[in-house]
């Protein structure tokens, strides 16, 4: 009995480290969600074993490194909390086992996905390929507006900063939209979409917005600029 108990202590201590890590974390968060993302989207497709094997050595290669770094800065801080050069490079190093793992991940999902979504995506893009140029401006216009519209209903911050939602992340999907659909160029609309999360990931980092208000602003842009291009196109 002893030896189940603390069996099962282990596997509490393990399942606190997770929730701790997930709290305290906002790249945890971040991850959590994307694999979610992927895991449901993966369901649509038929993926062979080895691809979803590949997918969940991933998913965890990158939480795992995730949680690897939070010890890792956690320890250095319980140990001093004064700049040391050695305890920087610790970080760093630490944060860049993160970045490799992100990067890997970002390089398995096209390799497993971009092929599939290719047939449907070029049979979008050619059903609006013919729509004016002018659509891009007027779907931008709507999508600044949507925002400023949106954010004096909260209340909450002001036309180009703060508040929600991002009116950046907004108007940077929107425009990655537009550039995907008038295009019609996987290559170009995938270094748009880039751009677009580096764009919403400045706002978080420099803590304008929540990842929250982002996600909403980013969901804004797409999905007008779509509707735009859908129905006026």
């Amino acid at each position: 009995m002893n030896r189940v108990r603390k069996l099962l202590e282990s596997f509490n201590y393990a399942f606190e480290g997770i929730l701790y890590a997930f709290k305290t974390q906002r790249n945890m968060k971040i991850h959590f969600g994307v694999a979610i993302i992927v895991l449901v989207m993966s369901l649509f497709f038929d993926l062979s074993r080895l691809e979803i094997l590949l997918l969940f050595s991933t998913i965890s290669m990158v939480i795992i490194t995730e949680m690897i770094n939070t010890s890792i800065e956690t320890a250095i801080d319980l140990i001093t909390d004064k700049y040391h050069v050695f305890a920087k490079i610790a970080k760093n190093v630490a944060a860049g086992a993160v970045l490799i793992a992100a990067i890997n991940a970002v390089i398995v999902a096209y390799l497993i996905f971009f092929h599939r979504f290719n047939p449907l995506t070029y049979g979008v893009l050619r059903q609006v390929q013919q729509a004016p140029i002018h659509m891009t401006f007027i779907a931008l216009l709507i999508v600044v507006f949507t925002v400023i519209f949106v954010k004096g209903l909260t209340g909450k911050g002001t036309a180009l900063k703060g508040g929600m939602p991002s009116g950046h992340s907004a108007v940077a999907f929107s425009l990655f939209t537009a550039i995907t659909f008038i295009s019609e160029n996987m290559l170009l609309a995938t270094l748009s979409l880039m751009m677009a999360l580096l764009v919403s990931q400045s706002r978080v980092e420099s803590k304008i917005h929540t990842v929250f208000e982002v996600i909403v602003g980013a969901l804004l842009g797409f999905l007008i600029t779509i509707v735009i291009f859908q129905v006026f196109g």
